[in-house]
């Protein structure tokens, strides 16, 4: 299967927040990545459910969020009534893990564990049976157009050869700093989807996902 691209709605002009998410999908989007912070876990404020509402309602493709937030719990059940697919939390801001990703897959979504650039992909391992879906941040999350931390491929390629070695079906993402020149490597390393923000919409959107295939 081809990896996936999931354009972050983060670094798109909420001026026409409409008209860029159908510019994207025009483009070849396969997922809608959204980036939802507290000011508390990450220190960037972004939007919350009134907006991802609005963004359920004027789009069909899949929408992946990710949870940058010290109580993601609160997110679960008015996200998964609008519809949201992906449905990611970091392993740092919850105490029970396993009963988190159970609630988010009793609710419909699939469930997805995030990993900080300092966070060690054993924190997560006695997890890597149950969620559908491990998250590889390549930049510390909080804010659009840092710069790309090379260092992650390792935690991929280890996540790759893990899931092969032990028969699992979890998915591979990656988020921050993602563009033209390191996608080769990051796709080779085993990832499934890859999130890009400023480097899509710092062009030609069609152009810009292209390049990423």
């Amino acid at each position: 299967m081809r990896h996936r691209i999931a354009p972050s709605l983060l670094s798109a002009d909420f001026g026409r927040l409409n008209e860029e998410i159908e510019m994207v999908t025009v483009a070849g989007a396969d997922l809608l990545h959204l980036d939802v912070m507290d000011g508390h876990f990450v220190p960037n404020l972004t939007f919350g459910v009134p907006v991802v509402a609005a963004i359920a309602k004027v789009t069909k493709l899949p929408l992946d969020a990710h949870l940058m937030v010290s109580n993601p719990d609160m997110y679960i059940e008015p996200f998964a009534q609008m519809g949201v697919e992906y449905f990611s939390f970091h392993i740092e801001a919850v105490n029970h893990s396993h009963r988190m990703v159970q609630r988010i897959k009793q609710h419909g979504m699939k469930a997805g564990v995030a990993l900080n650039p300092g966070t060690p992909v054993c924190l997560v391992m006695d997890l890597l049976s149950e969620v559908d879906f491990v998250l590889v941040m390549s930049v510390n999350p909080g804010f659009s157009g840092q710069e790309y931390i090379g260092s992650c491929l390792n935690k991929i390629a280890f996540l790759d050869i893990y899931r092969k070695e032990n028969n699992l079906n979890f998915e591979i993402e990656i988020d921050g700093g993602v563009n033209g020149e390191n996608i080769k490597s990051i796709v080779d390393a085993g990832t499934d989807i890859v999130v890009a923000g400023s480097y899509v919409f710092g062009g030609d959107y069609s152009k810009m996902i292209r390049s990423l295939r």
